[in-house]
């Protein structure tokens, strides 16, 4: 599959390598992604999407009066086994962190490569390291910390940020730190599936055990994922009333967008795509959110744009 966006300001590309597809949550843990696993196609796919919009971006804002910020806040090691086989049994990919160094028609004037896990992070330094010339900055910490520290004078600077956590660690009170900003383009990789896990259909949300109560409350701000409970028609055998929430992701989905809508307002794209695995059941949901509120419509034309073609 090719994707050929031609405007005024160049042509953008995303080519899909991969056909494999794997289940990235952990059945046992639905918040731990298994050890390797970074998927697919679908992979891949979300990667050249992101690419693409990185392309367009600089290249449409390089005559403006900013300095351009990439931030990617789960940045990994720069590099992706797609099939999460051993290290030695095929090619790695180039993650999201190595793409953006790559964008070379206007580079990012400032990289900010943020990832909590040690191991993962030394790989960054060895990125940081080899681009000398680069303006990277690295941080070995909290991706939610991070940005919800970060203090810059937005009236300079623009950017696009990348939301891509390894489970659940997106926190509400990060996505309305990052819509305050009103400067970074925003790509969020909502994972449903493993938040459909925390929420079992045939319980009441009493029922649901207060460490994944809490975590769902941290990633919706509130505790409106409740309202997806509604009584059962059918009583049990005690003639209680029971409760129960719809199969599946939407209604989740749902709620987490009607947040996003309140929040960025017309900055919000309603448009996504959803990644799934080799069983059609849906893994993450791949969102939109443009910065500053002057140049939301033609970042969400184009956001559109290259999710519609990359189908």
């Amino acid at each position: 599959m090719e994707l050929v966006y031609d405007t005024n300001v160049r042509k953008v590309f995303i080519c899909s390598r991969f056909e494999q597809e794997n289940d990235y949550t952990n059945m046992a843990n639905p918040y731990e992604p298994v050890a390797g696993d970074f998927g697919g196609a679908w992979t891949v796919l979300k990667l050249d999407i992101l690419e693409s919009y990185l392309n367009f971006y600089t290249t449409a804002l390089k005559n403006q009066p900013f300095n351009l910020m990439y931030i990617d806040a789960f940045a990994g090691t720069g590099r992706i086994n797609p099939r999460g086989e051993d290290e030695g049994a095929q090619e790695f990919i180039e993650g999201s962190a190595a793409r953006a160094l790559r964008i070379e028609d206007k580079s990012f004037d400032r990289l900010m490569f943020v990832e909590k896990d040690t191991d993962r992070y030394e790989s960054l330094e060895e990125l940081r390291r080899s681009n000398p010339h680069k303006d990277i900055r690295t941080d070995n910490t909290d991706a939610n910390t991070f940005l919800s520290n970060l203090q810059e004078d937005w009236r300079g600077w623009r950017g696009v940020l990348f939301l891509d956590p390894f489970a659940t660690e997106v926190q509400w009170s990060t996505m309305e730190k990052i819509a305050g900003f009103d400067a970074l383009d925003t790509w969020i990789l909502f994972p449903v599936s493993a938040i459909a896990r925390m929420m079992p259909t045939s319980r009441t949300p009493d029922d649901i055990s207060p460490a994944w109560a809490e975590s769902l409350n941290r990633i919706f701000g509130d505790e409106d994922w409740r309202d997806l409970y509604r009584p059962n028609p059918q009583l049990s055998m005690f003639g209680d009333a029971m409760q129960q929430r719809d199969p599946g992701v939407d209604g989740i989905l749902r709620i987490y967008k009607e947040k996003l809508s309140d929040l960025f307002k017309q900055r919000f794209m309603d448009q996504s795509k959803t990644f799934t695995n080799s069983r059609n059941s849906p893994l993450f949901e791949f969102m939109f959110c443009a910065g500053n509120p002057r140049g939301a419509a033609l970042a969400k034309r184009v956001a559109r744009y290259i999710l519609n073609a990359s189908d």
